[in-house]
């Protein structure tokens, strides 16, 4: 199917992707270590994405970018992964704080 000149919006793979391989019989430091990885790529991502717009805010402020557009898409995709890092993070904290209301 043709889009023309919009390209969809894709959540980077490299964003999930970890620097281990998981096992049935992995141990937790292993499974920290992969936790860590997703929020670190999360992290990444969101810097990549604020750089991305400061460069297309510039080239527009500067005169050197022919389609303006081009500046809302980086700002759209720069708050996705500013949204997508918080609700990873609220997430997180439920699932941790519902672990602490867990008697044993």
């Amino acid at each position: 199917m043709e889009t023309g000149f919009i390209t969809p919006i894709q959540i980077p793979e490299s964003l999930f992707q970890t620097d281990s391989t998981q096992t049935v019989g992995s141990t937790d430091t292993e499974n920290r270590g992969i936790f860590k990885d997703i929020f670190t790529n999360m992290v990444n991502n969101v810097t990549e994405t604020e750089e991305t717009l400061e460069q297309q805010e510039y080239l527009l402020a500067t005169g050197q970018l022919d389609d303006a557009h081009t500046v809302t898409i980086a700002a759209s995709e720069a708050q996705m992964a500013v949204d997508l890092l918080v609700q990873m993070r609220n997430k997180a904290l439920d699932a941790y704080n519902e672990l602490m209301r867990i008697s044993l």
